[in-house]
């Protein structure tokens, strides 16, 4: 059965990317603006124009400036930017390790920071520990990621000069100089996903602490801790494995943000770049290389839902 359950899902996800590269190749050319006058300036003749438009495929039928992209996509070339010249592959995979370095501790830091708030709010029910846990839940999801990056900026940087403002260095070309600039952003990355864990698990660790095999534990001599450890906490995770998934979408996309005022060299900072300059040869790797991303961890997310709960299957 799960192996029919994962050939539905397969069946699945081959439309849908195949949809999204549509979607990211047209909206890609609504961005306003000719790419050829960008490069060549607005005292361009039209003659020189027309010449780099054929140049650049631009002259061509929508249909078969997608139908060549695709296929070109599908061989793992996505172009060449219109500006540097580079291989949009190249660009972008450099670019997202940097973006995958900052989003793992982003979610590391909010599966954690999640599971503590809840787990304590539940542990010990009205007291302070569980007020701070539904405040925080409430907070975390209505401060916006830019306004508080600016505020840790402007007190660890600033004016404690703990933390450096911008740049980033690779974990593996220096562990402490890693750690040390990425934590403000993915602080702030984190603080959102951290209160929807929070509140998530809060709510589905409620409902099962609150059901009949629980009490029939409790009966027989079972505490609270291992009730909630050994049976309550595996089946109040389902619920946040799709909370997690969808995090991981969220958190991509808020690096746009993030990059752009941490100054990180990621994928983010690249797109913005990307638009302000009309590249958008450039644009459109980055945004299929996040959006295919994106599918694939919510295809993962199904088959783990599947694995913690075999009923899904059917």
């Amino acid at each position: 059965m799960f192996l029919k359950f994962l050939v539905r899902r397969l069946l699945f996800v081959i439309p849908m990317l195949f949809i999204t590269t549509l979607i990211v190749f047209s909206f890609i050319l609504l961005i306003p603006g000719d790419p050829s006058l960008a490069l060549l300036g607005e005292n361009a003749t039209p003659e020189k124009i027309a010449q780099l438009r054929q140049q650049l495929g631009l002259d061509q039928n929508i249909l078969l400036q997608y139908f060549e992209w695709l296929k070109n996509a599908m061989h793992g070339d996505l172009g060449r930017s219109i500006f540097t010249g580079q291989f949009v592959h190249e660009a972008v995979f450099s670019r997202l390790a940097v973006t995958f370095q900052l989003v793992i501790v982003a979610m590391m830091m909010s599966i954690v920071g999640g599971m503590f708030f809840a787990i304590t709010s539940i542990i010990f029910p009205n007291s302070w520990m569980d007020y701070v846990a539904r405040f925080f839940g409430t907070l975390g999801t209505a401060i916006p990621n830019f306004w508080l990056a600016m505020l840790l900026v402007l007190f660890f940087s600033l004016t404690l000069d703990w933390l450096p403002a911008t740049g980033f260095t690779s974990i593996f070309d220096n562990p402490i100089s890693f750690y040390k600039g990425i934590l403000l952003p993915s602080l702030c990355l984190a603080t959102a996903g951290t209160a929807q864990i929070t509140r998530h698990l809060r709510s589905s660790l409620m409902e099962v602490m609150g059901t009949d095999y629980i009490r029939t534990a409790h009966s027989k001599g079972v505490d609270r801790w291992r009730a909630l450890f050994k049976h309550g906490l595996q089946n109040a995770m389902l619920p946040v494995v799709t909370t997690i998934g969808i995090l991981f979408g969220n958190l991509l996309g808020s690096t746009v943000v993030i990059e752009t005022i941490f100054a990180i060299p990621g994928m983010g900072q690249l797109a913005v770049n990307s638009i302000l300059q009309r590249d958008f040869t450039m644009l459109q790797g980055v945004v299929l290389v996040m959006i295919v991303m994106i599918i694939l961890i919510n295809f993962i997310t199904d088959i783990l839902y599947a694995i913690l709960d075999p009923r899904i299957e059917y």
